[in-house]
């Protein structure tokens, strides 16, 4: 049991926490700075409507692949060489896509920076969830969350500069590939960055490295606490030896409950639309205005008001808690979401047609933005956290891709825009967003200063509404577990 004389090295776990979350940075960095470089793009090679949907959500096909794949990856490398992996991987992507000369080597380039997207997708959260002591996991695990959003605050911000920099013929000839090569600038970083921290201290028990494992605890906490947490760990890793460490994953009682609950989340943040606002951010704002310049800049204000709002979240995650921070959020985005789509359409003046957006992405970042990362990093166990993180990250893939594929066929549709002047979809988001607080209502437990090893049981009696392991016990806050 912890006492009150357990000291935790924060800047040592801050500092780890920030260069794993850079992986988030990349995935935010890469997959939103499409946004500025789209328009350019498809007067460049172009694209009709059906093509344009496509460079912009290929990725997401292609991050399925590196969903599936990072498992795999990070149980057998481990988490920390797999993120280097990963940047590697993002360093060829964004050469590839900056230097294209035909729409065919663009995609192609592209579905290998959604492969490392898919591959941060999972990793990141992992690792964060893994070193964090239970009482700081909401904030260290949001930490991702910051990078991924504030990745996309630059992207936004980079756009408008380097477009209000260059007239739309130059933009169009060489502009968009300045804005996608911007990306190595973090690619760089995380690679010169990420030979400092070390290995997931779960990982390195689960692959029977136990003195690796015993010095990471030992710098994150003192000496007596940390072998106190590893045998705690050592204790609750229930590999087969014989097996050799390998994951054995099987659908049943306990394995499909807390998929349906991690595939539930990772669909309905997508189903907010919040990546139709950061991929086509300049062209819904220019539904309301046709300066390009200013439809540049409302984009990067989008962005920044989720930034902001990640940033107040991952001081109340631990706080309030993640299941009612959810349940907020759906209502939030619900009334937001709707309120857009009667600016949209009924055609409000000046700050009143965007306010909704605004408060939006703000309150989706201090909720849905980053709490879902925090929850799908927690709520599976350790023999099979990196599978079924996988699975639940596919299916955000598959709803995003969904999602993004279909909006600028909606919006550019005369019928729509004719009726519904823009905000057709606005209001679709809308109706998914009263569903999650549904669905959270129902399915999602409270996994806050709830110690990893426990977390299970309570997802489990909260999804069946009764205990299912004989063993279950009173969830104890001030568990020595990290």
């Amino acid at each position: 049991m912890a006492t009150n004389k357990t000291h935790y090295n924060l800047v040592y776990l801050v500092l780890c926490c920030t260069v794993a979350a850079f992986g988030g940075l990349l995935m935010g960095y890469d997959s939103s700075i499409i946004s500025g470089a789209i328009e350019p793009l498809s007067a460049y090679f172009q694209l009709t409507p059906a093509e344009t949907g496509w460079a912009v959500s290929c990725i997401q096909v292609s991050s399925l692949l590196g969903c599936l794949l990072a498992p795999k990856i990070s149980d057998r490398f481990g988490r920390k060489r797999s993120l280097c992996v990963t940047a590697i991987i993002f360093a060829v992507s964004i050469i590839g896509t900056a230097l294209a000369h035909n729409f065919t080597a663009f995609i192609l380039f592209r579905l290998i920076g959604g492969l490392a997207i898919g591959l941060a997708c999972v990793i990141s959260p992992i690792y964060l969830a893994e070193l964090s002591p239970s009482r700081y996991r909401g904030r260290t695990t949001a930490l991702y969350s910051i990078c991924c959003v504030g990745g996309q605050s630059v992207v936004m911000l980079t756009n408008f500069f380097i477009s209000k920099s260059m007239t739309s013929d130059v933009l169009v000839d060489t502009g968009w590939r300045y804005i996608l090569s911007s990306a190595l600038v973090p690619c760089v970083a995380l690679l010169v960055f990420i030979a400092f921290i070390p290995e997931s201290p779960r990982w390195s028990v689960f692959r029977g490295r136990d003195k690796e494992a015993l010095t990471t605890l030992g710098k994150i906490s003192n000496p007596e606490h940390a072998k106190t947490v590893f045998s705690e760990i050592r204790e609750s890793i229930t590999t087969d030896t014989s097996n050799n460490g390998k994951t054995k994953f099987k659908l049943n009682k306990k394995t499909i409950p807390l998929l349906i609950i991690g595939i539930g989340l990772a669909v309905g943040n997508q189903l907010s639309g919040v990546n139709v606002i950061q991929y086509f951010g300049p062209t819904l704002m220019k539904n309301i205005t046709t300066d390009n310049d200013t439809a540049m800049f409302l984009a990067f204000v989008l962005a920044f008001a989720q930034f902001l709002g990640v940033v107040v979240g991952m001081m109340l995650l631990d706080k309030i808690g993640r299941r009612r921070l959810l349940l907020w959020g759906a209502l939030a985005s619900t009334v937001c979401l709707a309120y857009s789509f009667a600016a949209f359409y009924l055609r409000f003046p000046g700050v009143f047609s965007v306010l909704g957006l605004f408060t939006f992405m703000f309150l989706f970042g201090i909720t849905w933005g980053q709490v879902i990362w925090t929850v799908l990093g927690e709520i599976f166990p350790m023999e099979i956290r990196s599978i079924c993180v996988g699975i639940s990250v596919c299916s955000l893939s598959v709803a995003n891709f969904a999602v993004s594929t279909t909006f600028p066929i909606m919006n550019s549709n005369p019928y729509l825009q004719e009726v519904f002047h823009g905000g057709f979809p606005l209001l679709l988001f809308s109706g998914f967003s009263l569903l999650m607080f549904v669905f959270t209502y129902r399915f999602v437990p409270e996994t806050a200063n709830v110690p990893l090893e426990r977390i299970e049981a309570i997802a489990l009696r909260q999804f069946y509404g009764r205990d299912i392991h004989e063993d279950v016990e009173p969830v104890n806050a001030t568990s020595s577990v990290i």
